[in-house]
């Protein structure tokens, strides 16, 4: 018990010198914040904010996961983009296409229908079309 009591004094000295040479001397400076500035920062915010929900639907877990990436790799990834490369890419998402026109994806789909159904009624698979000459 003496030990301790006899450490108490340069353990406290030691640990007062190691908080004052830690502590910043640098003098606070305080300045005007223009509307433009909050506004640039809650855009950055806002752009970031929104790759992340990005990354939280399920179809684009499923396809990075199909790609060999962690979701939760991703959003480090995107944490440690700079403020031009955030804006870069939320300019690019604003100018992609949603998914297409349904319409282009409806006619696709039955013209695809249409040859494959064609082509098994020239093999003389099925009998779908009557305009089809048999192959014998």
């Amino acid at each position: 018990m003496n030990f301790l009591q006899s450490m108490r004094k340069p353990v406290a000295a030691l640990v007062i010198l190691a908080i004052a040479f830690s502590i910043s001397w640098a003098p606070a400076h305080a300045a005007m914040v223009s509307t433009d500035e909050i506004l640039k920062q809650n855009q950055r915010d806002c752009d970031r904010e929104r790759l992340h929900m990005l990354l939280d639907r399920s179809e684009v877990r499923v396809q990075l996961e199909a790609w060999g990436v962690n979701s939760e790799e991703a959003k480090a990834r995107i944490d440690s983009l700079t403020d031009q490369e955030i804006a870069e890419i939320a300019a690019q998402l604003e100018q992609m296409p949603a998914g297409g026109s349904a319409i282009g994806t409806l006619v696709g789909a039955a013209l695809i229908v249409f040859i494959v159904l064609l082509i098994t009624d020239i093999l003389g698979v099925t009998d779908v079309f009557s305009f089809v000459k048999k192959g014998k």
